[in-house]
């Protein structure tokens, strides 16, 4: 297995779903809030408004906290942030990538550098992992959407890269220029998605052993607990019996 998806999932075995439901919930309120403030209220005109309110309805937001997040963004006390991105290696080399919102710099840096040092990990400067990444669009429908053949043929007549598809999800992959245009098209032939959004996507996975897997799942687990943290990318494989005993 490989990625922070899995790592999620064991979060929410773990029995963890409220938690980590309101701590989403928060997140997804920052980005609807930042989308807002720098582009326009109306999401029929902001394309990135637009994205970050079907990812917050496909968690079953509520629509009284949407529309709380667009309001606060155009109060004039609305809280400025920042979007930063954090590099740097953990356990067994594995290359990560943080993408964070704040209004305090200096205290996400000072957090995020303490999670890797405690894990046994260093930050690097910018760029310096991101080479072994592609950004790109990433569109996710569950299982139920259709079958993996008729997806398949959905995602390449919207213009999509790739199409992955296991027992849970589909995942369809598209440049992130084109991600707009690729769900719209998959929307009006698979209905709304799970989720759509820019991710990075490693170009190669770098295999952890079991013992450097629960170091690393600690470090992605405090980076994800982080408030001013938005999304974690690595470019782990972990092997399934490992990542069993782990969410056991």
């Amino acid at each position: 297995m490989a990625g922070h998806s899995q790592f999620k999932n064991i979060m929410h075995r773990k029995g963890r779903q409220d938690a980590v439901r309101s701590k989403l919930f928060s997140k997804l309120s920052k980005e609807i809030t930042v989308a807002a403030k720098h582009g326009d209220p109306d999401p029929a005109a902001n394309p990135r408004l637009r994205l970050a309110i079907q990812n917050a309805k496909a968690q079953s937001m509520p629509k009284e906290n949407i529309q709380r997040a667009i309001n606060k963004s155009q109060g004039g006390d609305a809280e400025s942030y920042d979007e930063i991105r954090y590099e740097g290696y953990g356990p067994g080399g594995v290359a990560i990538i943080v993408e964070a919102m704040t209004d305090n710099r200096n205290r996400t840096a000072s957090n995020v550098r303490s999670y890797f040092t405690k894990c046994g990990g260093a930050m690097g400067e910018t760029g310096s992992v991101s080479f072994m990444f592609d950004k790109v669009g990433e569109i996710i429908y569950p299982a139920k959407a259709g079958a993996a053949d008729a997806v398949l043929e959905a995602g390449i007549e919207a213009g999509a890269e790739d199409v992955q598809s296991d027992a849970e999800t589909h995942t369809i992959i598209c440049s992130f220029e084109d991600l707009g245009e690729v769900s719209r098209a998959l929307e009006a032939t698979l209905g709304e998605p799970e989720s759509v959004k820019i991710v990075w996507k490693p170009q190669n996975l770098t295999p952890v052993d079991a013992e450097k897997a629960q170091t690393l799942m600690k470090l992605v687990g405090m980076l994800e607990d982080d408030d001013d943290v938005q999304n974690v990318y690595a470019n782990f494989d972990i092997d399934e019996e490992t990542m069993a005993s782990l969410a056991g």
